[in-house]
């Protein structure tokens, strides 16, 4: 049976709450901000992209494959982005965080990591993954460091694997966490975070 991924997962700094479509106004306010679509495979500061990127999370949320999530930041109060656990395959117990992203305000303060934590959390301790994946755009080494940084193991480069809403045609940079480690990262890289239930 798949469990409910209609839920919100919550530290002392970040509220992660499901995804409505009552979110889109809030929502496009940051999406407007173009320097997030550098490396995407979509642009959502384009008129009707994040009406339908909405509908398409929701939709997979419904039908068992991701857990989708607006960010607030606690500090402020404010929605800062979106995020999810996505792709998720039940027979294969694996799954993959991405489809980050949030405004600039927010970015380098700690709440990507802090999100990251929560979503990992979730994975591997609520819904029993064994497996969760990250990717990056080879070019985008800001978002690379990042996903280094919370203990994710480089697996490798595929070669003109995605293309992007501009047509560039990207390779995608392959990482992965495993459930047989994460004890191990979580005390090692996320010492100081404090779930909430």
């Amino acid at each position: 049976m798949i469990p409910d991924l209609n839920i919100s997962l919550e530290s002392e700094r970040t509220l992660l709450r499901p995804l409505t479509k009552d979110d889109e106004p809030a929502l496009q306010e940051i999406a407007n901000e173009e320097s997030l679509w550098i490396y995407g495979t979509s642009d959502l500061s384009r008129p009707g992209e994040l009406k339908k990127y909405i509908a398409s999370a929701i939709a997979d949320r419904m039908n068992g494959s991701c857990a989708v999530w607006v960010v607030i930041d606690k500090r402020s109060g404010n929605i800062a982005g979106c995020t999810r656990l996505a792709d998720i395959s039940w027979k294969d117990e694996r799954g993959q965080i991405g489809w980050t992203w949030i405004g600039n305000d927010f970015q380098g303060s700690g709440l990507n990591r802090d999100m990251k934590f929560l979503i990992l959390s979730y994975g591997f301790e609520i819904l029993g993954l064994n497996r969760i994946e990250l990717k990056a755009d080879e070019r985008n080494h800001r978002s690379r460091q990042a996903i280094l940084g919370i203990g994710a193991t480089c697996e490798g480069v595929l070669r003109e694997h995605i293309k992007l809403h501009d047509g560039y045609i990207r390779n995608t940079v392959y990482y992965s966490i495993l459930r047989s480690e994460w004890e191990t990262i979580k005390e090692q890289y996320f010492s100081n975070f404090i779930m909430y239930e």
